[in-house]
């Protein structure tokens, strides 16, 4: 690559990183450091570890935000390294930067007026307009964003049912190769309102339990975050884990111990709502880059 490109696509990166903090700290949230080495990850079906010994590294922070959240803390955010087996592509790398952050007392609604006001800052603040050019695409980011549920995208954009593609196990390839590409091409899209099979740590929806309160964001076609309203009912959870471990050992993968320390602590924990966005994949967006590659200061196969 153009080492001179890079260097101006890292002293963007730098500035967006900046950018982030300075709007949570506007906001009252408070900068956290958890480790990055944990005894049990959250034991998805399809997020492999990395073994550190007899521990794991973080695939995300996710569990020890939550267990601060649990013990009293209101408006938690943090930026740190994340690792995930075989994740090897133009938009994944096995050690990226993931931005979590968690609110409680607020929906995923809310969440979703929070992820938008973010963005927007972070384009005033580095770039000062109200838009992003994305290979070839000019973006606007005035509110409000557009918002759609998984169900009606499956409508709109699918060769099949969203039910089709549950029952016949297709569910993630439709999103992947059918309803994701067709995304945020005008305006950002919220998707919304998953089915209940794919959202192992959210909420059933009160009002129709056959759905979870998740949501991802989407720009030119890339995923760019993924927000819960989150689950807090520890028996549910554990049921949930239970089941995650099981489709493991069915698929033959490593079976993850079960954290039982943060289902300890779920029951302490308030209505919260929390969000994960990849770092990477933002800079990509801002430095309109095709590849990843093009916005770290490494390449895996560069060390």
């Amino acid at each position: 690559m153009n080492k001179l490109l890079l260097k101006k696509n890292l002293e963007l990166r730098a500035k967006i990183i900046q950018a982030v903090r300075n709007f949570f700290v506007k906001n009252g949230f408070l900068e956290t450091e958890t480790p990055c080495r944990i005894p049990a990850p959250a034991p998805e079906t399809n997020i492999d570890a990395f073994s550190s010994e007899s521990w794991f590294l973080q695939t995300s922070p996710e569990l020890c935000m939550k267990r601060l959240i649990a013990s009293g803390y209101s408006r938690i955010f943090q930026i740190c390294k994340c690792f995930r087996m075989d994740e090897r592509g133009s938009r994944h790398l096995a050690e990226f930067t993931m931005l979590e952050w968690y609110a409680t007392r607020k929906n995923y609604f809310d969440m979703m007026d929070q992820c938008e006001e973010l963005i927007k800052f972070i384009a005033i603040n580095t770039g000062g307009s109200s838009f992003i050019e994305y290979q070839g695409k000019k973006i606007d980011l005035e509110s409000p964003w557009d918002r759609i549920t998984v169900e009606n995208a499956f409508k709109k954009f699918a060769s099949v049912s969203m039910g089709d593609a549950i029952l016949s196990n297709r569910f993630d390839e439709i999103m992947a190769w059918e309803i994701e590409p067709a995304l945020g091409f005008e305006k950002p899209v919220f998707l919304y309102d998953y089915p209940a099979q794919a959202g192992s740590l959210a909420r059933l929806k009160q009002e129709n339990s056959q759905f979870v309160e998740r949501f991802e964001l989407y720009i030119c076609g890339i995923e760019l975050c993924n927000a819960f309203g989150e689950l807090t009912d520890p028996v549910e959870q554990k049921k949930r884990f239970e089941k995650e471990r099981q489709d493991r050992e069915l698929a033959e993968k490593k079976v993850y111990p079960m954290p039982e320390k943060f289902l300890k602590s779920l029951k302490y924990m308030p209505e919260t709502s929390g969000n994960a966005m990849g770092i990477d994949r933002l800079v990509m967006l801002f430095t309109d880059s095709a590849e990843i590659d093009e916005v770290v200061c490494f390449t895996p196969e560069e060390l």
